[in-house]
This record gives C-alpha cells, structure tokens and sequence, in this order.
C-alpha cells in the first residue's frame, strides 16, 4: 500500500476513535459533574468556565492506544513507538489522578508539588534506563555543525529535565480553548517529518506511524476542545502531551529542536520564569499575567485570537525546525 495513503488511514483512525470516545465520555463527565477549578487569580473572563468538565485527555490518549494496537497487529510499530506510548500513557496517568484529586477537594490543586514531580522524575527515569539499556544513544546532535555530543552518564539527567520539563510546559500552555491541543498537533507533525526521514534511513522504530495516529487522536479531541470548549483535557491531557513530544525528541535524537518543534511551550515557561525574576528583583511584572497567552487575553484580545496567533507561530517553529535539521 502506498506510504502515503497509510498515513493518512492513521491520521483518519486516530480522529475517528477519539471522536467517538468524545461522544461518549463528554456527556458521562457532564452527569458526573466532575468539572474544572478556575484559580482566582485568572483572568476574569475564565470563571464562567468554571465546572466544565475536565480529563478530556483521555479522548486522545484512547484516540491513540487503540489504532496503535491495530497497528501492532500488523508489524507497524517497534519498541521505540511502544517506549513513547508507555511515557505518553504514564504521564497521563499522573495528570488524572492529580485531576482525580482536584475535583475530590474541590480546589485548584491537585497533587502536592512534590508528588507530581517525584513522579514526573520516576517515569522518565524508568523511560530512560529502558530506552538506553536496550541500546538508546547518550548523546544529543548538534543542528546546523550536525556534530553529536556525546553526554554519557549525564544524559540521564539531561533526558528527565527535557521529559519533566516539557511535560510541565504543555501544562502552562494549556489555558484556553484548544491552545495547548493545537500546538501539540503542529509539533508532532513536524516530528512525523523528522520520524518519516529516519524511517527512510530504517531507523524511526515505528514512529513514523504513530505520530500521525496521535495527531490524528488530537484533532478528534479539538471538535470538543475548540472555542467554545465543550471539555477541557486536563493534567491528563497537557502532562501526556509534553511527555509524548520529548519522548519522540529524544528517539529522533532531535532533543535540541524541541525548542522548535514546542517552541510556544517554551516561550510560555520562560514568560513565567521571566515574570517571577523581574517580580522578585524589581517588584514589578514585566507582563500583565503570566503565562504569555493571559498577557494577550488582558491587552483586549479575544481568546481564539490569542489561540490561532499561537498555532500560526507553533506553525512557524516547527517549520524553521526542520528547515534547521536540513541544514548538513
């Protein structure tokens, strides 16, 4: 069968069974009532979402396990896609329960901070002795010299903080409608690109197949995602999404070009990096509210502005990534 129309099959599976799990599951987390906290000190324009229901990552993660079975069944996938579904699956694990937590409290807060990142670390160190003991490289490429680096014992280290801190940027991204869900879409598109040249070179380990099936999982999630949203994802959502895009930085030895290809996350973590600095030396914001989208949301601009702005820089990124990455 053609490479093409195969992937395409993928993206169309992914959407088709996350759509239809979102079918079911929005209106089973409505009769429940397990909705999301709004934290006080949001923009004023978010309580009226407060109570909308919450946990919408599973419609993806389920969206992405069940074609990726089929695909198993016909020798698609190899043990580097199943090691980025463990991580991607783990990770999500972690954001239900800290889901779970809140709607039981009624609060904002979920696990304590310790806990999650204790976990955090734990998965992505057990990712990490998995992956380099069966023979995963310790080095990371340098773009543009194409020089490899090699990290040896410190790439553990290197690895959690990329996998940890990833995961906890998609987390800050995820905001408003559909923000977080489109700009992981666009990232793992260009990380199919990146997983299709490596496959070329018998290499991508099946990702080149499951990307496409999480990207088609994801868009299925954003027919109840976008604005208006009819259910949020959650730290089961944002933590799995972060999570699945450093894992496949890290199998395509493209760890540096996440900066690309999750440029948006990144350029949110360092809006509040940057707002606690100037706050805590100056004792002032350098920004109206931090992460970078609320600056937007409180400068007058509507919230699918501020998202579509978003995913046409995501866009952006991903597209100088790889154009980077051609550079040998």
């Amino acid at each position: 069968m053609d490479r093409g129309l195969v992937y395409g099959v993928e993206v169309l599976a992914g959407f088709i069974v996350a759509a239809a799990s979102g079918h079911v599951f929005v209106p089973y987390m409505k009769r429940l009532k397990i909705g999301q906290h709004i934290r006080g000190e949001g923009p004023r324009t978010h309580f009226k979402k407060s109570g909308m229901p919450t946990m919408g990552g599973v419609i993806f993660l389920l969206g992405t396990l069940v074609p990726a079975i089929v695909e198993a069944f016909l020798g698609l996938l190899g043990r580097d896609a199943w090691l980025a579904i463990g991580a991607f699956f783990a990770f999500g694990l972690i954001g239900f329960v800290d889901d779970w937590r809140k709607f039981r409290h009624g609060r904002s807060l979920g696990l304590r901070a310790r806990e999650k990142m204790g976990l955090e670390i734990l998965v992505a160190a057990v990712f990490l002795y998995v992956w380099l003991s069966g023979g995963g490289s310790p080095s990371v490429i340098v773009p543009v010299i194409n020089r490899e680096v090699h990290l040896g014992a410190l790439y553990p280290i290197f690895g959690i903080l990329v996998m940890v801190g990833s995961s906890n940027a998609m987390n800050l991204t995820d905001g408003l409608d559909g923000l977080a869900a489109g700009v992981s879409a666009i990232g793992l598109v260009a990380l199919s690109v990146v997983a299709l040249a490596k496959a070329g070179l018998g290499g991508a380990g099946g990702l080149e197949h499951l990307a496409p099936t999480a990207v088609g999982a994801i868009l299925g999630f954003l027919v109840f995602n976008r604005h208006p949203a009819r259910i949020f994802m959650g730290d089961t959502g944002s933590l799995a999404l972060g999570a699945l895009l450093a894992a496949f930085g890290m199998l395509t030895k493209t760890e540096l070009l996440l900066l690309f290809f999750a440029g948006v996350p990144v350029v949110e973590t360092l809006s509040v990096i940057a707002q606690v600095i100037s706050f805590q030396l100056f004792g002032r914001r350098i920004l109206k509210m931090s992460p970078l989208h609320h600056h937007f949301e409180l400068l007058g601009w509507p919230e699918v502005r501020v998202v579509r702005t978003f995913w046409l820089a995501q866009a952006l990124l991903a597209g100088a990534g790889i154009w980077v990455m051609s550079l040998v």
